[in-house]
């Protein structure tokens, strides 16, 4: 029996706007579900950050750690909610979101960061259920989001790629930063 994994085709630039690109082409391969399973075993090592380390920015107009988490969860519901319509043939438009105000709104600087990581763990867990049972037809359909066309199988990458842009960041610029403060 082939898994859904090998019946997903490579993605294709032309199934998501351009802008999307910085997301979808950091991620390796073309074993979407897989991806997404390593990187929920990956953000794991966030679970160790107390709550301090995660309230950290740095600079004081960036988001702090648990912004960020709290973002890519957001974002995470929010792709996998067009995916869900468009994999179900819907093709109502679907409007945008901006990030800053849902930041800004979001209640994750008083969750605390384990009970953060167990909500990020369950949306990523039904993220990989809802494209794990997918029909393959369902990949490539087109539906139309925040004024552009895009597939099914683009906003997995487009989920993956958004985690990974924003790990990298936390990798680059958090990270350092907190252990430079931490050193003073």
């Amino acid at each position: 029996m082939t898994t859904q994994a090998q019946a997903i085709a490579p993605l294709n630039p032309n199934e998501h706007a351009p802008y999307y690109g910085r997301y979808t082409s950091l991620v390796p391969g073309s074993d979407i579900l897989n991806a997404l399973q390593r990187q929920a075993e990956d953000m794991e090592s966030l679970r160790s950050l107390s709550d301090d380390e995660a309230a950290f920015r740095y600079a004081p107009d960036k988001w702090s750690v648990k912004q960020v988490i709290g973002h890519l969860i957001d974002a995470e519901r929010i792709f996998a909610y067009r995916a869900l319509r468009i994999a179900r043939g819907d093709q109502t438009p679907i409007e945008g979101f901006e990030q800053d105000g849902y930041v800004l709104n979001g209640p994750f600087e008083r969750i605390s960061m384990p009970e953060l990581m167990n909500e990020y763990v369950a949306v990523r867990t039904a993220t990989i259920s809802l494209f794990r049972h997918l029909a393959p037809e369902a990949w490539s359909r087109r539906g139309v989001a925040s004024n552009n066309e895009v597939t099914v199988r683009a906003l997995a990458y487009i989920i993956a790629g958004h985690e990974l842009h924003h790990r990298q960041v936390l990798k680059e610029k958090y990270f350092p930063a907190m252990a430079r403060t931490a050193a003073r």
